[in-house]
């Protein structure tokens, strides 16, 4: 996978949007005004995802291509390198899981809300 794919996955998805909330060098993808994704474009080769951290903790154990986030909650949020051992299937459904992470843990009304977009 590369980032354009990334992105393009990114806002394939349900209710995703693409913001630069930290300036230019940053692009970040949102669900109902959460972050679930983030690229930083001086290092076009990665991205980072938010993960259950047990989940988190078992794919780094797994994965060269997974590591801690750098600039993010170590605890809640992953890079995950394109040039490694993650497949394209696998970084698809690790950026579905971000976005499910972050929906689940929106307050009901919200996830009511999102539930009911198309």
């Amino acid at each position: 996978m590369d980032i354009i794919t990334a992105r393009d996955y990114c806002l394939s998805l349900k209710g995703a949007e693409e913001t630069t909330p930290f300036g230019p060098d940053w692009i970040v993808y949102k669900v109902m005004g959460k972050m679930f994704a983030t690229f930083d474009l001086h290092r076009p080769c990665c991205i980072s995802l938010k993960c259950d951290p047990d989940y988190a903790e078992e794919l780094r154990d797994r994965y060269a291509a997974v590591e801690p986030a750098w600039h993010f909650n170590k605890r809640h949020w992953n890079q995950v390198w394109f040039d490694r051992d993650a497949d394209d299937e696998l970084i698809r459904s690790l950026i579905r899981h971000s976005l499910d992470e972050v929906v689940k843990k929106m307050p009901k009304k919200l996830r009511e809300t999102y539930a009911q977009l198309h």
